[in-house]
């Protein structure tokens, strides 16, 4: 149910010819599918949640942050897959995570509460 004032959509850079490459990487990584609406738009619907950190500096690009119970196994995915690790497996309140690029160069974090 869609609510007013609520998150509801995440646009993720694919540029510069990425989005096949962007696509499969995902599919491979997470499972996710695709609509695609022409040659350069690709849509998926997947979940969100969201929160602010107050330590980030202003201007950052949002962080995507994906959950995985197994989060040793979803690194090990996410590199076959084809993604960069950029910081590795590290704990903070509230459980651990580490953080990635994918083919495009968008960075994203994937956490687990153990």
């Amino acid at each position: 149910m869609k609510k007013d004032g609520k998150l509801d959509y995440l646009e993720m850079a694919a540029g510069n010819g990425s989005i096949d490459s962007v696509k499969a990487f995902y599919s491979a990584a997470f499972g996710w599918t695709f609509t695609d609406y022409g040659p350069s738009y690709s849509a998926f619907e997947e979940g969100l949640d969201g929160g602010f950190d107050g330590a980030t500096p202003p201007g950052s690009k949002p962080l995507p942050v994906l959950f995985s119970t197994n989060l040793e196994k979803s690194l090990e995915t996410v590199t076959s897959a084809g993604g960069k690790i950029v910081r590795p497996i590290f704990s903070f309140p509230g459980g651990r995570r580490f953080h990635f690029t994918d083919p495009a160069g968008n960075e994203l974090a994937i956490w687990s509460e153990v």
